[in-house]
C-alpha cells in the first residue's frame, strides 16, 4: 500500500532516474554541486541560529532566575536588619 502511494506522488525507479539524467545534462555537475554546497551552507547557518535564539532564551532565564534571587536576598536582609535593630533599640531601654 506505502509502495504505490510512494509510487504514485515520486513515480517508478525508471522515472526518476531519467529526471536525474536530465537535470544532470542541463545543470551540469559543477553546477549542481555548487547547488549543494551552498544548500548545506545555509541549512548550516538556519541551525547556528536556531540555537543561538535557544541559548539566548536559556541565558535570559538564568538572568531571571538570578535577579530573583538577589531580590530575595535583599528582602530577606532588610527582613534581618529590622529584627536586629528592634531588638537593639530593646536592648538600649
Amino acid at each position: 500500500m506505502e509502495s504505490t502511494i510512494a509510487m504514485a506522488a515520486f513515480g517508478s525507479p525508471w522515472q526518476l532516474i531519467i529526471i536525474a539524467l536530465l537535470v544532470i545534462l542541463i545543470f551540469g555537475t559543477k553546477k549542481l554541486r555548487s547547488l549543494g554546497s551552498d544548500l548545506g551552507e545555509s541549512l548550516k547557518g538556519f541551525k547556528k541560529a536556531i540555537n543561538d535564539e535557544d541559548t539566548n532564551k536559556a541565558d535570559k532565564s538564568e538572568q531571571a532566575n538570578d535577579a530573583d534571587f538577589e531580590t530575595k536576598n535583599i528582602a530577606q536582609q532588610k527582613t534581618a536588619d529590622k529584627a536586629d535593630s528592634s531588638v537593639e533599640s530593646k536592648n538600649k531601654q
